[in-house]
């Protein structure tokens, strides 16, 4: 009667420890499944983060670039608007200066290459012939 009651209370341990390791063998595989399933949507968010911040990037760098192109703008009008001025200013200073202005011609004649003849002519233009 002993072996009985010993044979059933072996019997009765090894099916609860069956039943419990059945148990936790499933608990484990739930667990890994859950672990993996966390961890691809923490990747998925990394890379919806990634890309957030790269359109970011792009976006700042557009913008800088339109800045630099309109700061660029505005040098080159501001250059215009110099040469405009330096221009006026040579051309109300030159007014009432035929004089000087008929030396610098001489003087571009003078200092061009080739061989020249000057003549004057009623306009103070000279003629000049091409070989």
């Amino acid at each position: 009667m002993k072996k009985i009651i010993l044979l059933a209370v072996i019997s009765i341990c090894l099916t609860s420890c069956w039943d419990f390791n059945r148990e936790q063998d499933f608990k484990n595989a739930e667990n890994q499944g859950k672990s993996i399933l966390v961890k691809a949507e923490s990747e998925k968010r990394a890379l919806i983060e990634q890309a957030k911040a790269e359109n970011e990037a792009a976006t700042l760098q557009a913008e800088a670039k339109i800045k630099i192109a309109k700061a660029e703008a505005q040098a080159e009008i501001e250059r215009a608007y110099g040469v405009a001025k330096a221009n006026e200013i040579i051309g109300n200073s030159l007014k009432g200066n035929s004089e000087y202005l008929r030396y610098l011609q001489i003087e571009a004649i003078k200092n061009s290459k080739g061989s020249k003849i000057y003549i004057p002519t009623e306009a103070g233009l000279p003629i000049l012939e091409a070989k």
